[in-house]
C-alpha cells in the first residue's frame, strides 16, 4: 500500500518542470539582462580600445605535381605548414633587408587554405605600407621555395629513371655480346634454345629502356607546368578596417555571449535553488490556498488594479477577524514591508468598530518606525502585547524566515495568513514552515502571494482543504450517513512524505 502510494506520488512529480523552469528564468531577467548588457559594452570597448593592427592580404595559386581531383586538402595544409617555417620567414626578411628574427616574424603572419590550390596569406605590421611589403616578400619567398622544391623533386625523379635506364643499357650490352659470341649451330637443340632466350631478354630490355626514357621525359616535362601554375593571383593589398562596423560586430557578439551566459546561469541557479514561483507549487508546499496576489512594485498604469486588490484583501481579512474570536496574525516570508502595509490597512478598516493594536513581531524596523495617526491603530512591540486589554483587538505581524522562534508565533495569533514572496523561499523551507505551524497548532487560512508571475496560469487552490480555508468558513462539513463515501482530506506535500516515511519505518 505504502509502496504504491509512493510510486504514484513520484510518478506524478516530473523530474524537471519546464514550465516552472521557464518562469524562474524569466523572473531572473535582471541577471541575464545585465550580463547581456555587460557583454555588449565589453565587445564595443574591445573594438574601440583594442583595434586590430594594420594588415595586408594576398592570395597565391599553388600547383602541385601530385594534384588529384579527390584530394581532401592534404597538399594545401602541407603548404600552410611550409609557409610557417623559419626558412620562408628568413628568405622574406632577406628580401625586406630587415634584422628581425624569423621566430618573431612568424608571429605576424598566417596562411589559410581557401581551396586545394589557393593559399591566402595575412600579414600584420606597424603600418599598412609595411604590411603590404611583408605580404609581397612572403608570397615571393613561398613561390620561389615551392618552385625550387618541385624542380628538385622532378630532377631527382628524372635522374633516378635515367640511372635505371643506364643499368638496363649495360645489361643489354652484355646480352648482345653474349649473343654475338655464340657460334651458330643449327643441330644443337640446347644452343638454339639458349639463343632464343637471349633474344627475348634483349627485346624486354629494349622495351624497358624505352619506358624509362619516356618516364624521365615526362618528369622533366611536368616541372614547367608546376612553375608556370604557381603564381600570385591576388596582389598584396591593405585590409581596410572600419571602426563602426567592428564596434557593431563585437558588440553584437558580446551581447549574444552575455545573453547565453546569463540564461545558462539563471537556468542552473533555478534548478539548484529549487525556489517555487508558481502558485500551484507554493500552495502545495505550504498546504494552503492562495487567496490573493499583489505585485511587489506597481507602476503608474497598475496602481488602480493593485489598490482594488488590496481593498478586497482587506475586506476579506476584516470579515475573518469579525467572525472569529481568535486573534489573527500575518506572517511574512521575504516581504516584510508589504506585510506591514497589509496589517496597517486591516487595522485601519477595523478601527471604526473599536480599538485595534498591531503587535510588531518583525525583526526589522518596518512597523517600529510607524507613526500612529490620530484615531488610527497603534503599534506595540511583542514585549508589551501582554498589557493589552481584552477589549482591544490585536493583529500580530511576524516572520517565518530562517531563524524564527517558532514557539513565539502562537502569541501573535492562533490563526494566520502567510504573506509569501514568490521565488523567495526554497521548497524545503516552505515544508519547514508548514510543518512548524502545524506542530504549533496554528491553522493557515490562506496565502497572500507577493510578486507573482504575471503569466502564471496554474491553480493555487487546495480543493479539499475546507477545514482551514477562508472559502470554507461559511460551509458546513459533510456528515457520513453510511450511504455515500466519506470526504477525505488531502494533506500537504510535507505531511504526505512524512506519513510515507513513517509507514516504511514501521
Amino acid at each position: 500500500m505504502t509502496t504504491s502510494r509512493t510510486s504514484e506520488s513520484s510518478a506524478g512529480t516530473p523530474l524537471l518542470d519546464l514550465h516552472a523552469l521557464v518562469v524562474a528564468v524569466r523572473r531572473r531577467r535582471r541577471l541575464w539582462g545585465a550580463l547581456a548588457l555587460l557583454g555588449l559594452v565589453i565587445g564595443a570597448a574591445v573594438a574601440i580600445l583594442l583595434p586590430p593592427p594594420p594588415s595586408a592580404v594576398t592570395k597565391v595559386l599553388v600547383a602541385h605535381q601530385e594534384d588529384q581531383p579527390n584530394d581532401t586538402g592534404t597538399l594545401i595544409r602541407t603548404d600552410i605548414e611550409v609557409l610557417g617555417t623559419t626558412r620562408i620567414a628568413k628568405d622574406a626578411l632577406q628580401t625586406l633587408k630587415s634584422g628581425e628574427s624569423p621566430e618573431d616574424f612568424m608571429k605576424d603572419y598566417r596562411g589559410t587554405g581557401l581551396t586545394n590550390n589557393v593559399l591566402q596569406i595575412d600579414v600584420s605590421a606597424d603600418s599598412q605600407a609595411l604590411a603590404v611589403d611583408r605580404a609581397k616578400a612572403l608570397a615571393d619567398a613561398f613561390v620561389a621555395d615551392h618552385v625550387r622544391r618541385m624542380q628538385a623533386a622532378a630532377k631527382a625523379e628524372s635522374q633516378a629513371l635515367l640511372d635505371q635506364r643506364d643499368r638496363m643499357r649495360d645489361e643489354l650490352a652484355r646480352v648482345n655480346k653474349e649473343i654475338g659470341d655464340r657460334a651458330p649451330d643449327g643441330g644443337a637443340d640446347e644452343s638454339a634454345a639458349g639463343t632464343e632466350t637471349l633474344f627475348a631478354r634483349r627485346a624486354e630490355l629494349n622495351s624497358r629502356i624505352a619506358d624509362f626514357d619516356q618516364r624521365a621525359a615526362e618528369a622533366r616535362t611536368g616541372t614547367p607546368k608546376v612553375v608556370a601554375g604557381t603564381q600570385i593571383v591576388d596582389a598584396p593589398r591593405a585590409v581596410e578596417h572600419s571602426l563602426p562596423k567592428a564596434t557593431a560586430t563585437n558588440a553584437a557578439i558580446g551581447l549574444v555571449l552575455g545573453l547565453v551566459l546569463g540564461l545558462a546561469l539563471s537556468a542552473v541557479g533555478a534548478v539548484v535553488a529549487d525556489r517555487p514561483v508558481l502558485r500551484r507549487d507554493i500552495s502545495a508546499n505550504l498546504g494552503a490556498s492562495v487567496i490573493a496576489e499583489l505585485p511587489r512594485r506597481s507602476g503608474l498604469w497598475r496602481r488602480r488594479g493593485t489598490r482594488a486588490t488590496r481593498e478586497r484583501l482587506t475586506a476579506t481579512l476584516a470579515r475573518t477577524v469579525r467572525g472569529s474570536a481568535e486573534p489573527l496574525s500575518l506572517l511574512e516570508l521575504g516581504c516584510a514591508r508589504g506585510t506591514s502595509e497589509i496589517a496597517l490597512d486591516l487595522a485601519g478598516a477595523l478601527t471604526a468598530e473599536g480599538p485595534v493594536a498591531v503587535v510588531d513581531g518583525l525583526p526589522g524596523p518596518q512597523l517600529a518606525d510607524h507613526r500612529p495617526q490620530p484615531g488610527g491603530p497603534r503599534v506595540v512591540s511583542g514585549e508589551h502585547a501582554a498589557a493589552l486589554s481584552p477589549q482591544e483587538r490585536r493583529i500580530g505581524v511576524g516572520s517565518v524566515a530562517p531563524g524564527t522562534a517558532w514557539t513565539d508565533l502562537q502569541y501573535l495569533g492562533t490563526q494566520t495568513v502567510l504573506v509569501v514572496r514568490a521565488g523567495h523561499g526554497s521548497a524545503a523551507w516552505l515544508h519547514t514552515v508548514a510543518r512548524q505551524l502545524a506542530e504549533q497548532r496554528i491553522p493557515v487560512l490562506g496565502v497572500v502571494l507577493i510578486d507573482p508571475d504575471p503569466r502564471d496560469r496554474t491553480d493555487g487552490t487546495l480543493w479539499d482543504g475546507l477545514h482551514t480555508a477562508l472559502r470554507g468558513r461559511g460551509e458546513r462539513p459533510a456528515r457520513h450517513n453510511g450511504s455515500g463515501p466519506r470526504r477525505t482530506e488531502r494533506k500537504p506535500a510535507w505531511a504526505a512524505r512524512g506519513a510515507d516515511n513513517d509507514q516504511e519505518a514501521r
